[in-house]
């Protein structure tokens, strides 16, 4: 994005659709069927994984920053529920990110040796602390580069520690079972993003995964829902006692 757009949109952020005097733009309202409640709300999957391997392209519903600030000025002396909208899409989205994610793990299921439940939950507990490597890197890496040198380092410390655990649990599967099978890369799927992560993935492989856009985003996606959520729940109790009040009356 050029600076003139980029100074294009921060106006539309702050002053809506009425700056310059833009009556074409007036015609559609925050309220119309066609804008995307989501975006209103900074919460449209479409944009969050922009740019990612996931990239879902353009909405088929309106989006326009200009039309969120307006929707932000109004919301402060009336409320519109746009949060019910949101969150049936936020709940489908991530329901199809779930099915997905079962999917592919019965496809796992079908294709890799299988292993007695003892040595599974072995390479399970690698899996853990591969995890766990992978989002201290991936959270130390972007401290570094804001600036948080001190607290950067203590995650690398508690990434050594991790890192002789991980040995240790290796070495464990490893005893388990024979060394042609340890040697074949055992997959399971990320919960999150339902990507595929190996046993014997390196530390770069973890971070990048962990640290990534697309993990990242199905986290605030996730996150956000969870907010919609509590908020459509606020509303309805809201809406009950104005309700109760009033039949009192």
């Amino acid at each position: 994005m050029s600076a003139q757009a980029q100074m294009r949109a921060m106006l539309d952020q702050l002053m809506g659709t009425s700056r310059d005097g833009d009556t074409m733009r007036q015609r559609i309202k925050f309220t119309d069927e066609r804008v995307c409640k989501s975006h209103l709300l900074d919460s449209c999957p479409h944009d969050i994984l922009s740019g990612t391997r996931m990239d879902l392209g353009d909405c088929i519903k309106v989006h326009d920053l200009a039309l969120r600030a307006d929707f932000e000025i109004a919301s402060k002396e009336q409320e519109y529920f746009f949060e019910l909208d949101a969150a049936e899409h936020l709940q489908s989205f991530i329901a199809d990110c779930d099915r997905r994610t079962e999917l592919a793990k019965k496809r796992l299921a079908e294709t890799q040796d299988e292993i007695s439940a003892e040595v599974d939950a072995k390479a399970e507990r690698v899996h853990e602390l591969n995890e766990e490597i992978g989002k201290l890197l991936a959270r130390a890496e972007q401290l570094g580069s804001e600036g948080n040198v001190d607290e950067a380092q203590q995650l690398l410390e508690m990434v050594e520690k991790t890192r002789i655990l991980k040995k240790e649990a290796e070495d464990v599967y490893r005893n388990s079972m024979p060394a042609s099978s340890f040697q074949q890369q055992k997959l399971r799927v990320c919960e999150v993003c339902s990507a595929y992560l190996g046993l014997h993935d390196n530390d770069r492989r973890l971070a990048d995964h962990f640290g990534g856009k697309l993990h990242i985003g199905f986290i605030e996606i996730r996150e956000k829902l969870e907010k919609l959520r509590v908020r459509k729940l606020r509303l309805f109790d809201t809406e009950a006692r104005k309700i109760n009040i009033s039949s009192i009356q």
